[in-house]
């Protein structure tokens, strides 16, 4: 009993993590929380994951979503995604995260390396990831306003 208990100790902290992303496979989906600390997920009917892994291509996302309308990335199926596991915890908590909670958007956020270390990135650009059904089609990489806002259909 012992040996089970402990092997499901050591397995649990491996379901937040997300593997790699294949075309045709299901999407990996990783257990995060949204700029408020609430759950957050990718609902099925997702169609695009806007995934930012640094501060250009957050810097890029926040740009092109700021002055949009509050709606604009439900009515596109999309959601966005930022890896901010790079930037120190204190500029994490004081700065970053408090400038999202201002936002009319909801924002994924991973502070830990390891959760998306297998999702593809390119340095300064937004991983934009095509799902269908749940599935992922392909993923391609922005690195303008003009790549993004095409990507969303502005």
């Amino acid at each position: 009993m012992n040996k089970i208990l402990l092997a499901l100790c050591l397995a649990c902290p491996l379901t937040a993590l997300a593997g790699p992303i294949e075309v045709g496979q299901p999407l990996p989906v990783p257990t995060l929380q949204n700029q408020h600390e609430q759950a957050w997920r990718i609902a099925p009917d997702t169609q695009l994951v806007i995934f930012a892994a640094g501060r250009t291509a957050s810097n890029l996302v926040m740009a092109v979503l700021s002055p949009q309308p509050k709606g604009l990335l439900a009515s596109r199926h999309a959601v966005y995604l930022a890896d901010m596991s790079k930037m120190p915890g204190f500029i994490t908590r004081t700065f970053a995260l408090p400038s999202l909670r201002e936002q009319p958007f909801e924002v994924g956020v991973s502070l830990d390396a390891k959760t998306l270390a297998e999702w593809p990135r390119q340095e300064n650009a937004v991983t934009l990831i095509r799902l269908g059904q749940g599935r992922v089609m392909g993923h391609e990489f922005a690195s303008t306003e003009a790549q993004l806002k095409a990507a969303l259909g502005l």
